[in-house]
Parts: C-alpha cells; structure tokens; sequence
C-alpha cells in the first residue's frame, strides 16, 4: 500500500526479492494468514512506513538459507508469525529466528491459518494469568469467540480444563463457538454480557477476561471480574480504548494488562518453544484449526472488507 485507508488502498506489486543475508531465509510462499492486525496496519490505527506491505503469517518452503541459520535447511516446510510486515508476497526474506519447521503431520495451509492466532492463544492462556493462575474449572471470558483467535481458545481452554465463556455477535456464532468447546456462550448484540456473566459465575465473576475488542467492551469486561480480577486487552476490533482512569481499578482492586504477541516471540529460543506447545496441542487433535475462508492472493480487498464486516469465521487465508 502506498498510505494508510481503506481496503481499496492495497494493490499488487512486483519487487526484486534478493538473497538472504546473514541469519536470515528466503521462503516461497504457499499460503497467507488474515488477521485483524493487518486491518490496524492498512487503515493506520498501527502506523507502518510507507510504501509497505501487510501480512504477518505465512508458511511455504525455504529455497535459500543465509549465513549461521543452523536451524533450517533448505526444503523445509515452515511458518511463521512475525515481525517485519509484508506476508502478503509469493516469497520473501524473513530473519531466520522467526521462521519453525513444520511437522509432518502439519499442513501447510494449516501452518498459516495457525501460526499467529495460535500463538496468541498460548501467550493468553498459558502466560498471560491472573492472580494464583488458572487451574481446571475455573471460569474465563473471552470476547470474540467465533473468530479465528477465539475458536482456538475455546479447544484450548477446555483441553486446560477450564469454563470458557464466549461472547459473538449472532446466534450461528455462539453455536459454533460452543461446538468447539465454549461452555457457555452470550450473543452481546441480544444480551447484556456483563449481567449474563454476573448469572453464569452466581454473582462471583470471573478471573480473567481475554478482550480483543476494545472500545465496546471495555466498561462491561471491568465489570464482569471478581477480586483481584486482569482484564487482558489484546486488541481493538471496535476501536482503540480511551484513556483508563486508574480509580475505575480500585472497587475490586482489579489488575489490567495490554500484551502483544512479538514481545513473547522476541528470541528464537521463546519462538520455537511458544511454537512447541502449539504443535503438541494441534497434533494431538486437542486443538482443530478451523479454516473459513480462502481468497486468492489478488482477492484481498474483499478478504479485507470481509474481515471488517466480522462475516467471517475461523481463520481466513490468501492463497498464493
């Protein structure tokens, strides 16, 4: 894209690849993952440099290895979700610490439907923890459920034994978050999710709320936690939120956090060992990647405008 705006802005381009440099691969691309995060970089809620390219999850084939990368060879099959921007490509060069080997047993189209939304869901639920941490039976919010992050989630939680409450935005939503482990589930546009919480938890509330929608959501996800409660901002899908005036944290002394994903993959060592867990969870059956959507590569515009629309469900992917 040439400047931020709105989905019409990105188009195709050819650029001269290059080798790679020390430490870093050159990766022919099979698939590329959607994610919210790239509308915060096109539209420019997260400025980038422009000109600049979008995407941060891909996965295909190494066809060229730099100088010191030990870890990867060329033919390897790979994924990744990583930092610098620009995934949506036929190929590019990535620092090699960012890039995993792919199972066997892991698809490639799977591999790129994953990486980043898993990932997520492994900081948040498996590092991301309230007070005393999370132990079998205890009850999570999480917004968002039906989307790509939040279907994880939900297989993830109750592979933890954990009681995951899932809010979305229409009745098919709610459906499909619990056939993929929700134990409870809230339509917010029919219920007030705050008071339906309050009734699940018996009037306790929860210990943790996981809230990648922002604006919205922020007053309700204060008021659905018990004592000593963290409220997990991740993300802003209805708008970045206002500024927090600490006195509002003071009723249940309740903790608030805003992670990222890149501060967790910021060494290989953190990256494959993130990534570890992941493929156990995934291989194992325990976690299923649901796929919804597929665009060709030139079709972004509309996987974009789809993104927006919050049509879409489970991970979407571009097709290289």
């Amino acid at each position: 894209m040439a400047q931020p705006g709105s989905a019409d802005v990105m188009e195709l381009s050819r650029v001269e690849v290059g080798a790679p440099g020390p430490g870093e691969v050159r990766v022919r691309q099979a698939f590329c993952g959607l994610n919210y995060i790239d509308i915060y970089h096109r539209s420019g809620v997260y400025p980038l440099p422009t000109p600049s390219g979008l995407g941060m999850e891909a996965s295909g084939v190494v066809e060229a290895v730099g100088e010191g990368v030990s870890h990867l060879a060329e033919g390897d099959r790979v994924a990744y979700a990583s930092q610098p921007v620009g995934a949506y490509a036929t190929a590019r060069v990535m620092p090699a610490r960012c890039v995993v080997r792919l199972p066997e047993s892991i698809a490639l189209d799977t591999g790129a439907a994953m990486m980043l939304k898993g990932l997520t869901v492994q900081y948040l639920l498996r590092k991301t923890l309230p007070q005393g941490g999370l132990q079998p039976g205890d009850t999570v919010l999480f917004h968002a459920a039906a989307g790509g992050v939040g279907l994880i989630a939900c297989q993830w939680a109750r592979h933890l034994g954990l009681n995951l409450i899932g809010t979305a935005g229409s009745d098919e939503k709610c459906e499909l978050a619990r056939a993929h482990g929700a134990a409870h589930v809230i339509n917010y546009r029919r219920e007030d999710f705050a008071a339906r919480v309050k009734e699940i938890t018996g009037g306790r509330g929860v210990k943790v709320v996981y809230d990648s929608v922002g604006a919205d959501t922020w007053a309700g996800s204060l008021a659905c936690l018990r004592p000593f409660g963290l409220l997990v901002s991740f993300g802003n899908a209805s708008g970045v939120v206002p500024p927090v005036s600490l006195s509002s944290l003071a009723a249940g002394s309740l903790y608030v956090t805003r992670p990222t994903l890149f501060t967790h993959l910021a060494t290989r060592e953190s990256t494959q060992a993130m990534a570890d867990e992941l493929f156990e969870v995934v291989g194992s059956g325990a976690v299923r990647i649901p796929i919804g959507q597929r665009y060709a590569l030139a079709e972004v515009r509309q996987a974009h405008r789809d993104l927006e629309a919050r049509t879409t469900t489970g991970s979407g992917l571009l097709i290289v």
